[in-house]
């Protein structure tokens, strides 16, 4: 009777490891995805991608991540494409709701990305980047303009030549580091763009833990810190792209500025500035 019990009881558990393993292999996929990204080995990144959300068919991330390289590489209708495989599983993930109707829109599908666009709420951070390219649909005649050209050269009246970046979501602030990279908040993303100097551009950071970045600082090691506007915290970035919050409960963080290793942080909700030693 025991010998059966225990047998029972071994069953139970099998499912419960087999998930676990499930989701262990997918998540080192995904990792193994965010490597090849941030050395600029896109189709491999893409390749690892696509193999967790094989392996993990409801790994949101992975998703998110696949569709993102997609549309960097042109490739808008297989960025749709996996934009909408969010929607189904999760329709309240609405920065990729809007990824889908911007994708939709450089494809032509107009009424798609109205029907994308008309679900977005007021309370989200996605509202105010929906109701622009509502009105770029609206004024579209022949295809509009494509919103997310990466590089534009743009001749000036004194017939000097500088470089426009278009497309990135609510930027705020920018600082560069010793090789010439600039570095973007992207408030409306919850992200951090990373521009090469070559005019290539790749998502430098994303994560849950962003959330609303205006300010940001960066010091001789190439820690990047952040004004953590939505969550109310600063946070530090290593350059191989570690996360962790540096101060919290600071009130609406806006704008940061480092001297030497004092980074002082003002705080739109307390009406003050705040001064921290960082230990580096």
């Amino acid at each position: 009777m025991l010998k059966k019990i225990l047998i029972i009881f071994i069953l139970l558990l099998l499912p419960v490891f087999a998930s676990a393993e499930i989701a262990n292999e997918a998540r080192l996929d995904y990792n193994k995805g965010l490597d090849y990204y941030k050395i600029g080995q896109y189709e491999k990144a893409a390749e690892y991608f696509r193999s967790a959300v094989n392996v993990s068919p409801d790994f949101i991330d992975a998703y998110y991540n696949l569709g993102s390289i997609y549309e960097f590489l042109g490739q808008y209708q297989a960025a749709l494409t996996v934009f909408e495989q969010i929607f189904i599983r999760q329709p309240s993930d609405y920065e990729a709701v809007y990824k889908a109707a911007a994708v939709a829109f450089k494809l032509g599908q107009y009424e798609k990305a109205m029907q994308y666009l008309e679900t977005i709420p007021r309370s989200s951070s996605q509202y105010d980047l929906a109701r622009s390219l509502e009105r770029q649909i609206r004024s579209s005649n022949t295809g509009g303009r494509d919103i997310n050209v990466p590089l534009q050269t743009v001749d000036t009246v004194s017939n000097q030549v500088s470089h426009m970046f278009e497309g990135i979501q609510g930027p705020t602030g920018m600082v560069t580091d010793d090789y010439g990279n600039l570095y973007v908040a992207c408030y409306a993303d919850n992200s951090i763009a990373k521009i090469f100097p070559s005019g290539q551009r790749v998502i430098f950071a994303k994560d849950k833990r962003i959330n609303g970045p205006i300010g940001l600082a960066i010091d001789a090691l190439g820690n990047i810190y952040v004004a953590n506007y939505s969550n109310n915290n600063v946070l530090k970035i290593t350059k191989n792209g570690v996360i962790t919050v540096l101060i919290a409960n600071i009130d609406k963080p806006y704008g940061l500025y480092l001297k030497g290793n004092m980074l002082f942080i003002s705080s739109q909700g307390s009406n003050s500035v705040l001064r921290y030693k960082l230990d580096n």
